[in-house]
């Protein structure tokens, strides 16, 4: 097994993420099995229990893994399918030698940081390494791992501690670092490549050769970036290093990267998309999001243009106190397509009006998750005429509790209680535009994250109006998939096709979204759900 430590110095947030996953893509293409491993140094067990606005959003995996949004950019630029103890936090090493201890596996020493804590992380890493992450089950041969944070953090320091006696125990042909720094131009951020003599003075004072200093400046898109490190003789400097099993050149390989690179430098046409949500303060929110539509605006040929909308400022409450603020955000989503996400109480109520301007306005609408429920309040208030209608997470008291709690919800915890990972949707019927985008397939497997659902003995009552539960789960109890009769798009999905949404297969509830805003869903479907040479 091969590693590759990535570190970053200086500020967090520099783009370890992209390095990493840019690595991990250009070795893949040399026709070896990569896997990666992120580490966060913070106490927390996993980030389920995270706000959005602390580390944007919670990325869920196939075992239901509520992890780090960075592992997203693995799967996405790997096409690989992790778990959860890809991720590591200090909560769970600390976890681990904790239950240890009690159970008596130290035979009565003193429990440290070094070496229990240390031995721990370089356990979990050689074991994590070892699981297969292809649909081929083959055991990976370079692990590329990131290491949150900075260089200097106190949370940081067992990780690096740990991963200094590592690089002595796998043998130094085995293990190699990358540390991703900062370098500052005067008065402006550095946006173009470093010079020679940059470079050479990097090296003197880092200890390192002159063709160690990889230069990566800002690009036209992430795409590019695997391309520019490709360039500067990383996969050679890498075959050496570690004297990696390389037969093929990445070149070859990397020509779907430069395809999907140049096409996006080249787009005109542009299709608008109006995110509503809770989070819009901070679009690290929703990254997997904006991923699956960037996905599907590029196999259509056109460049996303997304406006976050606050939901809350849709209301009539901000009507009276801004007014201003108020009939801005009409403003900007009546010139948009729709889309609504979120979780909690707050902004609901503006989701919903969101929601029912799509439907009347027959505006292109994808709803996901908490915006499929609300597309099922929304409805049974102004068309079956239940004024009250509502979630019981929301409106306990309601009469038309449309929304229900799971009953193996346990509302005591919140942590690691959801209906989570990878669950079955099995369509019923067979004239669905989701099951046509999907491929005409019988059945998705796709990632859950919720606590609440539909409630099933009232589906009746909308599907005598034209609105179709058209996906439900394996035993018909959890519906799953939403369309109205009559609408040019007009979708709801309990589960997160975001997060398995790959930059050449988009996620179809997303793709067929981007069709409808373009004006291009009912020829795609005429066609057999094949796109026109032109796109």
């Amino acid at each position: 097994m091969k590693y590759i430590l990535v570190t970053g110095g200086v500020i967090s947030g520099i783009g370890k993420g992209i390095i990493a996953s840019s690595v991990g893509t250009l070795l893949k293409s040399c026709g070896l099995h990569v896997t990666s491993i992120k580490i966060d140094p913070y106490i927390n067990i996993d980030a389920g229990t995270f706000s959005p606005y602390e580390h944007g959003e919670v990325f869920v995996l196939d075992d239901g893994g509520e992890v780090d949004l960075d592992l997203g950019n693995y799967e996405r630029f790997l096409d690989i399918r992790l778990t959860k103890d890809n991720n590591l936090t200090t909560g769970k090493i600390y976890l681990s030698v904790i239950n240890k201890e009690r159970r008596g596996d130290y035979l009565g020493k003193t429990v440290q940081v070094v070496p229990h804590i240390t031995d721990a992380i370089q356990e979990c890493v050689v074991r994590q390494a070892k699981v297969s992450v292809d649909d081929d089950g083959v055991e990976p041969q370079v692990c590329v791992i990131e290491l949150g944070g900075t260089v200097g953090d106190i949370e940081s320091m067992p990780f690096i501690e740990a991963f200094r006696q590592f690089q002595f125990k796998v043998k130094r042909e085995n293990f190699c670092n990358i540390h991703v720094s900062l370098v500052p131009q005067i008065m402006c951020r550095c946006t173009t490549p470093l010079e020679t003599a940059v470079k050479e003075k990097i090296s003197m004072f880092c200890h390192v050769e002159p063709t160690q200093v990889i230069c990566v400046q800002d690009v036209s898109s992430v795409y590019r970036v695997p391309l520019l490190l490709e360039e500067q003789g990383v996969v050679s400097y890498f075959c050496e290093r570690l004297y990696l099993p390389v037969e093929m050149p990445p070149r070859k390989m990397l020509s779907k990267w430069k395809e999907m690179a140049d096409r996006s430098d080249r787009l005109l046409e542009r299709v608008c998309i109006a995110l509503v949500g809770k989070y819009t303060k901070l679009a690290d929110s929703y990254t997997s999001v904006i991923k699956a539509l960037e996905h599907s605006a590029l196999a259509i040929n056109h460049k996303l243009e997304v406006t976050y909308i606050d939901s809350a400022d849709l209301e009539p409450a901000t009507q009276e106190e801004e007014p201003v603020k108020y009939h801005e955000a009409w403003q900007r989503l009546c010139s948009r397509r729709v889309g609504t996400w979120g979780f909690g109480v707050r902004g609901t109520e503006g989701k919903m009006l969101a929601t029912n301007w799509a439907r009347k306005q027959n505006k292109p609408f994808l709803g996901v998750c908490l915006g499929m429920q609300l597309a099922v309040c929304e409805f049974a208030r102004n068309v079956l005429g239940w004024e009250d209608a509502n979630s019981t997470e929301f409106n306990p008291e309601t009469k038309h509790p449309v929304v229900i709690d799971m009953p193996e919800h346990n509302s005591g915890q919140m942590g690691g209680t959801m209906r989570l990972g990878k669950r079955r949707t099995i369509f019923t019927s067979a004239n669905s535009v989701m099951r046509k985008l999907y491929g005409n397939v019988e059945f998705v497997d796709e990632r859950h994250r919720h606590r609440f659902e539909v409630n099933r003995e009232l589906k009746h009552h909308f599907e005598k109006k034209g609105f179709q539960f058209v996906g439900q789960d394996v035993k018909g109890e959890r519906m799953e998939v939403i369309e109205l009769d009559d609408h040019c798009y007009f979708v709801g999905v309990q589960y997160h096709p975001e997060f398995t949404s790959r930059p050449i297969k988009p996620s179809p509830p997303y793709f067929g979204l981007l069709l409808a805003a373009a004006g291009k869903l009912p020829g795609y479907l005429a066609k057999g759900c094949r796109l026109s040479p032109r796109y």
